[in-house]
């Protein structure tokens, strides 16, 4: 079983899909993170069931992510 910080580090500068606790669903490149799975992603874009919208370069904070699948 890898561990959040190990995936993170080999997904640094890699497209990657996030489920965020609302529901929604974040695309981005990962450029950036820290111990506590805040994460900066570049080229964002947001999805939910009814719409989708480019939201650029945002900083999230680690606590909202349910799950981290890099492609």
């Amino acid at each position: 079983m890898a561990l959040p910080l190990d995936v993170l580090e080999k997904s640094l500068n890699r497209k990657m899909s996030l489920q965020l606790k609302d529901g929604r669903f974040l695309e981005g490149k990962l450029v950036g993170y820290d111990q506590y799975m805040n994460l900066v992603l570049e080229e964002t874009e947001e999805r939910s069931e009814t719409t989708s919208r480019r939201l650029g370069t945002v900083v999230l904070r680690g606590n909202n992510v349910v799950t981290i699948t890099p492609q």
